[in-house]
């Protein structure tokens, strides 16, 4: 990333040597928008294609794949016919015979291999709110927020291993190749919103498979990596050496007075107003993005309601209060990950009481409290909460107590951002193995926040990069408000 600059020195040198050694990362915003990253690429005006109903997006992916069973899609049959295969229920008719062979599946148990059978419910169920959605005892504070949910219990996906996280951000298999991820083309097709901020942020780990986002728009339109941390927020957001306010001023009005000199040289080349622009968006930076990670002058109770006050929940509530503080400042998109390292936290191929019900315990408080604060501030009118897992896991068992791997019907929910509040769309068949009623891929997910923010996947699209018809999705408007 060490880029040259006109006279030769390398730009991340010579911006640390001036105490902004920011520039290679945050910078990706104004560089793409003013056409520096890609010289043979125009990007959009930045407005969108239709009027929009959010402007915000906080994505919450579960790394490992949550269990639809255990959380948002209650399954009873599985209990009663626990320890039977398929073929020995009354579901077995309902199966074709290529469906029905999946029931054939194999799986490890610390002996050999045994056939694969169905594992009944590890958590109990209640109705909640107005709408009466059913919804898992592990996730209370969420079920509180019921009537602000939009559940999709239809989803589909083929990538069968951890690769389908980089399928759920790009709607591709990894097989297919490296492609944008939403925050991406989010951040390719929209303007800013607050020039003191990165337009797209990323908190939480991301494995090697997931890592960019970017890819064939360019850099610019990668995450910029953020830390819930007011000392050391970001890369490179400090200078490597101390340095004062005062001396960091009179570098950068140095560095401005050269760049004039420079302008007068070369008044028409947009490359070098961009860089300026940059470098100034840099500076500001500094000073803006420890703010929003400093909980100071939040009230005791708001911390409490993200359980911020509690151990369990803790550094995720502290994620999701400041994506309200940055949704408050204009942050377009911010991408969170829990549970990310090696095949992810929720991969409960063994002991999936115990793995989910205390991964819920540190997720739940928190987003049940991000979903009341947006909305008692009027925010979540206009922000998009999305909570989604790369897969679900299969109703039979994996060795004696766990769940595998199952792409053939899982859950995410959305709200906010104009979406309808208390409703359940699609449905997976008795024992969750299929989804069997208006299934939906990843990519209708993708279509339908992009909707929301009054954008248009075709008209995103740049030449030489033809999309597939299921790259783009369709929105689902039966959880769109009218």
């Amino acid at each position: 990333m060490n880029q040259p600059t006109h006279n030769g020195l390398p730009r991340r040198t010579f911006l640390a040597d001036m105490g902004m050694g920011f520039t290679g990362l945050a910078l990706g915003a104004m560089l793409g928008r003013d056409g520096v990253a890609r010289a043979d690429w125009a990007p959009p005006t930045g407005q969108p294609h239709s009027p929009p109903k959010a402007k915000s997006v906080i994505w919450l992916f579960m790394n490992g794949g949550v269990s639809q069973m255990e959380s948002f899609d209650p399954k009873p049959m599985l209990t009663k016919y626990a320890g039977k295969t398929i073929a020995e229920t009354p579901f077995a008719d309902t199966q074709d015979p290529k469906k029905l062979a999946l029931e054939r599946l194999v799986a490890p148990d610390g002996n050999g291999l045994q056939r694969n059978t169905l594992f009944p419910l590890q958590a109990d169920f209640q109705k909640h709110g107005e709408s009466g959605i059913e919804i898992s005892d592990w996730f209370p504070h969420i079920a509180g927020q019921a009537d602000k949910l939009a559940v999709v219990r239809s989803m589909w996906t083929t990538d069968s291993n951890h690769g389908a996280q980089t399928q759920f951000h790009t709607g591709r298999h990894r097989n297919d190749g490296d492609f944008p991820t939403l925050g991406a083309w989010v951040h390719y097709g929209l303007g800013s919103l607050n020039d003191n901020l990165p337009q797209f942020v990323s908190i939480g780990k991301r494995e090697y498979w997931n890592k960019r986002d970017g890819h064939y728009l360019g850099p610019a339109h990668d995450a910029v990596p953020l830390r819930i941390d007011p000392n050391n927020p970001l890369d490179f957001s400090r200078p490597s050496k101390p340095i004062s306010r005062e001396s960091q001023a009179i570098g950068r009005d140095l560095l401005g007075h050269l760049n004039d000199l420079r302008g007068v040289e070369y008044p028409h080349d947009p490359s070098m107003a961009a860089r300026i622009a940059s470098y100034e968006l840099a500076f500001r930076m500094q000073s803006s993005i420890p703010d929003i990670v400093d909980f100071s002058q939040e009230t005791d109770e708001t911390k409490a309601l993200y359980g911020i006050d509690q151990p369990h929940s803790q550094e995720f509530g502290m994620q999701l209060l400041a994506a309200r503080r940055m949704v408050e400042q204009g942050v377009r998109f911010i991408q969170i990950q829990h549970g990310g390292g090696g095949a992810g936290a929720w991969d409960a191929h063994s002991g999936l009481k115990n793995n989910h019900s205390k991964l819920a315990q540190a997720v739940d408080q928190p987003i049940g409290g991000l979903l009341q604060d947006l909305d008692r501030r009027g925010l979540l009118d206009e922000t998009l909460v999305i909570f989604c897992s790369e897969f679900g896991r299969t109703p039979g068992s994996q060795g004696a107590d766990g769940r595998d791997h199952h792409i053939f019907g899982f859950s995410v929910w959305m709200a906010g951002g104009g979406l309808k509040g208390g409703v359940v769309h699609g449905a997976t068949d008795e024992i969750g193995f299929h989804a069997v009623e208006d299934r939906h891929y990843v990519t209708d997910v993708h279509a339908t926040i992009l909707h929301q923010l009054g954008l248009d996947s075709r008209q995103l699209e740049i030449p030489g990069r033809k999309r597939l018809e299921i790259d783009h999705g369709k929105p689902i408007h039966e959880i769109i408000d009218s």
